[in-house]
């Protein structure tokens, strides 16, 4: 019943080690597989949002989760561009006191206001 036979029993157990690896890097790709469609799904929900300089843009304010007031806006500005670079970091001028700060570009989001107010459109009523 038992197998003695030691030639046999280790090649067995050598293709079993094979199998075992076979296996192992099949998982590795499909992992991969995996990372890479996703990495590409989250990758297209994403905006890419790119500034100019001269262009408005809000700020959000990530202090003002710590204090209460459900409808307070957690973006503040508009502010105005002065320089952009393309390691992300962006240099701002607040438009009432005229004082300038660096921002990281993730922070920031396009201001359409003044774009809206030129689209608006006033009906007489007569």
């Amino acid at each position: 019943m038992l197998n003695f036979d030691n030639q046999a029993a280790g090649e067995r157990r050598l293709l079993q080690l094979n199998e075992l690896e076979e296996f192992r890097t099949q998982a590795y790709k499909n992992a991969k597989i995996y990372k890479e469609k996703t990495k590409k799904w989250h990758g297209q929900k994403l905006a890419r949002r790119e500034f100019v300089k001269g262009q408005k843009v809000l700020l959000y304010n990530s202090r003002l989760k710590f204090f209460p007031g459900k409808l307070k806006s957690r973006w503040s500005g508009p502010f105005t561009i002065i320089k952009d670079s393309p390691y992300g970091h962006v240099k701002l001028m607040d438009d009432k006191t005229q004082r300038t700060f660096t921002v990281n570009g993730h922070r920031l989001k396009h201001y359409l206001g003044d774009s809206l107010d030129e689209q608006r459109v006033n009906y007489n009523l007569s």
